[in-house]
């Protein structure tokens, strides 16, 4: 026991003297947890709680693009921002203004739209037996509204806005059509039934899929703090790993085999010393999303149900880093390699394994390449916890694989000392 603590303690000195390795495994994350879930949860206002600025030119002389410019203002989506501008010229102020979007109202906008509306009445009313002749539809598709938009808006933005305005020119349209058609039948539209309309939409709830009863709402935070902490967490590669090397290189790990301590000792001190880094940076990371981010207008970090699962995912995310970090060092013959190889490993895992982009997203052969990477795997856990509130038969398999991934990394890594005699 004492010669595992002096070990231990001679690991922290080495640790505590390595800036970089400490600079990359605490500052690096917390700094890319606050952008990144700032960014993300700003990106989710702009669409959902934010006015949108929406630069309008009306090309059209009738009511109909009144009444949907109306609309779209009485929404609070849209700050709308009235233009004199033509066609022509609408896109050179879009682009000279700071606003993302624009629409241009063509002059027979709301003529094509009521001619729309009184053939699709004509054609009910027909069809009904008020009129002789049965009429039928005809395609028409002469109606356009031109949607100008900054090149740097994304393609969902831009659909989610194309929805909306598709949705108050329906709901225009089918008012023409019931006015039109209780004209044709000689009646009256009865006054409260736009109102009626309007007042009894559907309502769409949105329901987590949860593998529990608990009120667990997903949010940005939710997503960025798991992910960008186990990142943080397998960057311990620059600092355990290039220590590995200088310990194989100015051969430490021969004198260590002229005394009395054992390599057990030596490997064991190394697991704990960054094991508990490891757990530093969850519980650092984590509290600051748990704390700090409601303080700053951000979502609060909520805990899952199963708090003992959390744990287990924790641990067996640090040993996977450790491993990882381990066996990088011992299969690079310099620290140059081990930074570098390390580095470049642990972004491309993690540009596989969803930590960037959603595995879901991806074509079937990568979402297939990474089920490989071990941040997938890590990712699956806090996800399952966080988002889902799993149980423990969700748990399995990802437990079954970081098990099986850090044996084989600690068995690689032995039989590579082996072979170098250096054990």
């Amino acid at each position: 026991m004492k010669k595992l603590i002096a070990a231990i303690k001679k690991e922290v000195l080495q640790l505590l003297s390595d800036g970089l390795g400490l600079t990359l495994m605490f500052l690096l994350p917390l700094m890319l947890v606050f952008i990144i879930t700032i960014i993300q949860d700003s990106a989710y206002k702009i669409v959902n709680d934010n006015n949108i600025d929406l630069l309008v030119a009306n090309g059209d002389e009738g009511d109909q693009s009144v009444l949907l410019i109306d609309a779209l203002a009485d929404s609070k989506l849209f700050n709308i921002i009235h233009s004199s501008a033509d066609e022509t010229h609408l896109k050179k102020e879009l682009l000279a203004s700071d606003g993302l979007i624009a629409i241009y109202f063509p002059s027979t906008f709301s003529a094509d739209l009521e001619a729309k509306s009184e053939a699709m009445s004509e054609f009910i009313v027909s069809n009904f037996g008020v009129t002789e002749n049965k009429n039928k539809l005809v395609n028409n598709s002469s109606i356009h509204l031109k949607l100008y938009y900054d090149p740097v808006l994304q393609e969902n933005y831009r659909m989610s806005i194309s929805n909306m305005l598709n949705s108050y020119i329906s709901m225009i349209e089918n008012d023409m059509m019931i006015n039109s058609i209780f004209t044709k039948m000689e009646m009256e539209a009865p006054k409260d039934l736009k109102k009626y309309m309007v007042e009894n939409q559907t309502v769409i709830d949105q329901v987590p899929a949860l593998f529990s009863d608990n009120k667990i709402h997903p949010n940005s935070t939710q997503h960025n703090v798991p992910a960008w902490t186990l990142f943080a967490m397998f960057f311990m590669v620059i600092s355990l790993g290039g220590n590995i090397v200088k310990e194989r290189s100015n051969g430490s790990f021969l004198r260590l085999k002229m005394l009395p301590t054992s390599f057990a000792t030596i490997l064991g001190s190394k697991i704990i010393v960054y094991l508990f880094v490891a757990i530093l940076q969850v519980t650092l990371i984590f509290s600051i999303g748990k704390l700090t981010f409601p303080m700053i207008g951000l979502p609060e970090l909520t805990w899952p149900s199963n708090f003992l699962a959390l744990i287990v995912i924790v641990l067996l995310s640090g040993l996977s880093a450790v491993s990882f970090a381990l066996l990088i060092g011992t299969i690079t013959k310099s620290q140059v390699q081990a930074n570098g190889l390390g580095a470049v490993l642990v972004i491309i895992f993690a540009a596989i394994g969803g930590i960037w982009i959603p595995t879901f997203v991806m074509p079937e052969f990568m979402q297939n390449i990474a089920m490989m990477s071990p941040l997938y795997w890590c990712l699956e856990g806090f996800y399952i916890l966080f988002l889902q509130d799993g149980d423990w038969a969700t748990l399995l398999p990802v437990v079954t694989y970081l098990i099986l991934f850090i044996v084989s990394c600690l068995i690689i890594i032995l039989i590579k000392l082996k072979q170098e005699r250096l054990i």
